[in-house]
């Protein structure tokens, strides 16, 4: 009779650097959450992207954006405001990455040059106007990431 050694190792796990994306709404904590729990050994970093076109209204004409004008000293102050909020919700043993962008897009690179094998971004429920304007950062990730990414669905509301 055979008895499992003690020396046998479990299974690696199959993502060990994992990019999670962070705007302070009730689904990305709902996805931060989930990741720390499924994957309890993995690197995770923490990336927020401070997104200039939150600094722009929506045209009812149809030509899209209207941009307001995006100070240095605005992006500054919107990206301290993040920073502190980021802060706040790091864990130990856990790094954070602050970007100035659109947030798809800057997600995708953080990961990329962290080498992350994973990204994991919450969504939630949006109302039709809110995504033609808008559209879904997680939809985005999915469309363009090389890498593999997790969606999480949460009907929780920002």
């Amino acid at each position: 009779m055979t008895t499992p050694s003690s020396s046998q190792s479990s299974s690696p796990q199959p993502f060990a650097r994992i990019a999670i994306g962070v705007d302070f709404s009730g689904s990305a904590d709902h996805a931060l959450q989930l990741a720390r729990a499924r994957f309890p050994g993995a690197e995770r970093l923490l990336v927020h992207v401070v997104d200039l076109a939150a600094s722009a209204l929506p045209d009812v004409s149809g030509a899209g954006l209207i941009p307001i004008t995006s100070t240095p000293r605005l992006i500054q102050e919107l990206s301290d405001i993040d920073k502190r909020r980021l802060d706040g919700i790091t864990q130990p043993g856990e790094s954070q990455q602050l970007v100035t962008g659109d947030p798809a897009v800057g997600l995708i690179e953080a990961a990329r040059a962290w080498n992350a094998d994973l990204i994991v971004v919450g969504t939630h429920h949006q109302g039709a106007i809110e995504h033609f304007f808008s559209g879904s950062v997680a939809e985005s990730v999915v469309k363009r990431s090389p890498l593999p990414v997790l969606v999480i669905r949460s009907d929780a509301r920002r």
